[in-house]
């Protein structure tokens, strides 16, 4: 499944440029029409199938897909939204091939299906589903019959994944060429069901044309990046992270412990007096004596503490955001979490006004209201983790089981995101985001970029989540990562 995600705009203009090429429209929606009868052929039994057809496209793609399954035997009963006659171009093209008959909303059998296809609207509607329309989606959703959705199921944004009024709870969606980010971004994913992404004949090459800005994080975008260890290396070739710890150190403890298992050559903890004696494992994390504002200005002195990670067990307070200030005034790459990003609660210009070098911001939906209130009030989370890192100037990784990564405008990255859908639900977790903000931490100090520090370190935060299961806590994760690492380094 290539990685690429289309917005709805972006996929519109794939589909002109695969016709401008010489592909009749009418090709394509016969190949998704296919795609669609497929998916009802291959994962339910013979038997009875409602197409519910809207007034665009989607609705000449069920026309297809009635007429394949009928030839093939399936019983099909199809209710067209609207009048046939309205139909327009390749939609009116296939509805004049159905040889059955065409039912009203107000005729449509639930009871007498064993499968129904929804076929009403596509992913770029953008006003809420009334009237007989939510009718017919209300009565297919508590009609207790599978459901398979073509494209996306109506009713929810290509976009946002966003329900426009009522929307459709498919089984299983089948959509063509790429995906959308509605069909990762919560609740859309919740609402798609497994999700087979057809070929319907558009050629790779419009992605050119194109130029998609968001991606499905997936190894295939970073993979080449990630930092391998060199025959003729040492420790301090790998990076030294400095994590600031606070009284406890607990979080602090994790964040470290994951910046080491992913491969930083070193990694010290800036440990206030009081927390000294407090035990700390790995025997490989190293402490560092920190006290106040003035004892972590000391600790980042050393140059070969290239990668600095402040947040985890910290406390909200005005030390903690003089710490952070402190660290970006450094210019070395900066990992901001949790405490490090509360404290800065109505203050986040001044944050964002020092970050000149690489920095990675690791917010919450709660945190992220709190540096970006007038953002954190928007419903479409891409167009939000976008805002902000053009914003603040920084790599924005909004946590949360639809994760997305967004690039600030510098090099040319402007609006380049990710969305991530590996993490299983064990993840939610205390100090699982601890464990997050060291991996991104341990990337960058081996001289990964950013960007795709980020989104590797959050791809194999849930990879590693996959790996220990039910009963996960945090503590299980940097060792999950070693595993996690050797299938990507085969």
């Amino acid at each position: 499944m290539s990685s690429e995600l289309l917005s709805v705009t972006e996929m519109a203009a794939a589909d002109r440029a695969a016709i401008a090429s010489g592909i009749a429209g009418e090709i394509l929606m016969e190949h998704a029409g296919a795609a669609v009868a497929d998916a009802v052929r291959l994962n339910y039994p013979h038997g009875r199938v409602l197409v519910l057809c809207g007034p665009g496209n989607n609705g000449g793609d069920g026309f297809v897909a009635a007429r394949i399954l009928k030839a093939a035997g399936w019983p099909v009963r199809l209710v067209l939204l609207g009048e046939r006659s309205a139909l327009k171009g390749d939609a009116a093209l296939m509805a004049s091939r159905w040889d059955g008959p065409v039912l009203l909303p107000g005729e449509a059998d639930f009871s007498a299906a064993d499968v129904i296809v929804d076929a009403l609207f596509g992913a770029g509607l953008s006003k809420p589903i009334e009237g007989k329309a939510a009718d017919l989606v209300q009565a297919a959703n508590t009609s207790g019959k599978p459901i398979v959705a073509v494209d996306l199921p109506s009713g929810v944004g290509g976009d946002d994944g966003l329900p426009r009024g009522v929307a459709i709870k498919a089984d299983r969606s089948v959509t063509f060429f790429r995906l959308k980010p509605g069909h990762l971004l919560l609740p859309g994913r919740l609402l798609c069901g497994p999700v087979a992404l057809a070929d319907i004949g558009i050629p790779p090459a419009v992605l050119g044309d194109v130029a998609p800005r968001q991606w499905r994080n997936d190894p295939e975008n970073w993979q080449g990046l990630l930092p391998r260890p060199k025959l003729d290396g040492h420790k301090y070739a790998r990076g030294h992270v400095l994590v600031r710890a606070g009284a406890q150190l607990g979080a602090a403890r994790l964040a470290g412990r994951a910046a080491l298992r992913i491969g930083a050559g070193l990694c010290t903890l800036a440990v206030p007096h009081a927390a000294l004696s407090q035990a700390i494992t790995p025997d490989a994390l190293m402490r560092t004596e920190a006290e106040g504002l003035s004892g972590w200005v000391a600790a980042m002195r050393d140059a070969r503490r290239n990668v600095f990670l402040l947040g985890p067990g910290s406390g909200v307070s005005e030390l903690t955001r003089q710490c952070v200030l402190a660290a970006l005034r450094q210019r070395r790459a900066v990992v901001l979490d949790a405490d490090a990003l509360s404290a800065f609660e109505g203050m986040g210009p001044a944050l964002f006004a020092e970050i000149r070098s690489p920095c990675v911001l690791t917010p919450h939906d709660g945190e992220f209201a709190r540096l970006f209130p007038d953002l954190g009030r928007l419903p479409d989370k891409l167009a939000r983790c976008r805002a902000a890192a053009e914003r603040s100037n920084a790599v924005i990784v909004l946590k949360g089981p639809d994760t997305v990564i967004a690039a600030p405008p510098e090099n040319g990255m402007a609006g380049r995101a990710a969305i991530n859908d590996n993490a299983p639900p064990d993840l939610a977790t205390a100090g699982s985001g601890d464990v997050l903000a060291g991996i991104c931490a341990g990337l960058l100090a081996q001289g990964m970029p950013a960007f795709d520090a980020a989104c590797a370190a959050v791809w194999m935060h849930g990879a590693a989540g996959q790996e220990v299961g039910p009963g996960l806590i945090a503590d299980d994760l940097p060792e999950a990562l070693r595993p996690v690492l050797q299938r990507l380094r085969r």
